[in-house]
C-alpha cells in the first residue's frame, strides 16, 4: 500500500497493517512454569520406569530452584529462555512422545542406534538435566560471588570486622587477639 493510502485510511480510521497484528504472547510465570513441570510429574507417576521418575523429578527441583530466579538473568537471556522452554516445551514433549507409545514397544523395540525409545528419552533427560545444572550453578556462583564482593564492600566501609576474608586462624586470629 502506498503512503497516501496508509494516511486516508488513518484518517477513516482504518487500522494499519500493523495494528491488526496481534500481540505477542506475554512469557509465562513462575506459577505457569511450575504448574507445566508438576504436571509432567504427574504424567509420569506409576506409568514409566524408576529412572525416568528420577530424572524428571530431578529436572523438576532444580526448575523449582531456578523459577523464582529467572528475573536475574535478564531480559532476552539465553539461559532463562532454555529454562523456561525445558518446562513449558522440551520436558512435557520427550515425555509425552514416550507416553504415546506402548510400554512394550517403548521399553524393548530398538529404534535408534541400538537403543530403545526408553534409553533415547533417558538421554534426552540426561542432557536436559545436565544443561539445567549447568545454568543453576552459573547463577548460584553469580550470587555468590555477589555476596562475597558485599562483604568486602561491607569490610572496606566499617573496617576489620567477622566479614573480612581471611584465613581462619582459629579463636582471636586477625583481631590482634591473644597477643
Amino acid at each position: 500500500m502506498s503512503w497516501f493510502g496508509d494516511v486516508v485510511d488513518r484518517l477513516r480510521g482504518r487500522p494499519r497493517p500493523a495494528e491488526l497484528a496481534p500481540a505477542p504472547a506475554a512469557p509465562p510465570t513462575s506459577a505457569e512454569i511450575l504448574e507445566s513441570v508438576r504436571s509432567v510429574e504427574q504424567q509420569v507417576a506409576g506409568k514409566v520406569p524408576a529412572a525416568v521418575v528420577a530424572r524428571v523429578h530431578g529436572i523438576a527441583r532444580t526448575i523449582e530452584d531456578m523459577a523464582p530466579r529467572l528475573d536475574r538473568f535478564g531480559v532476552g537471556s539465553r539461559q532463562a529462555h532454555t529454562v523456561v522452554a525445558t518446562a513449558t516445551s522440551y520436558l512435557p514433549e520427550a515425555v509425552g512422545g514416550y507416553l504415546r507409545l506402548p510400554r512394550e514397544f517403548a521399553d524393548r523395540r530398538v529404534v535408534s542406534h541400538g537403543k530403545t525409545s526408553l534409553m533415547v528419552l533417558c538421554d534426552q533427560l540426561d542432557l536436559l538435566g545436565v544443561t539445567l545444572d549447568k545454568i543453576s550453578d552459573a547463577v548460584s556462583r553469580e550470587d555468590a560471588q555477589a555476596l562475597v564482593a558485599h562483604g568486602q564492600f561491607l569490610a572496606e566501609k566499617f573496617g576489620e570486622s567477622a566479614l573480612a576474608i581471611t584465613p581462619d586462624l582459629g579463636p582471636g586470629a586477625g583481631r590482634g587477639e591473644g597477643r
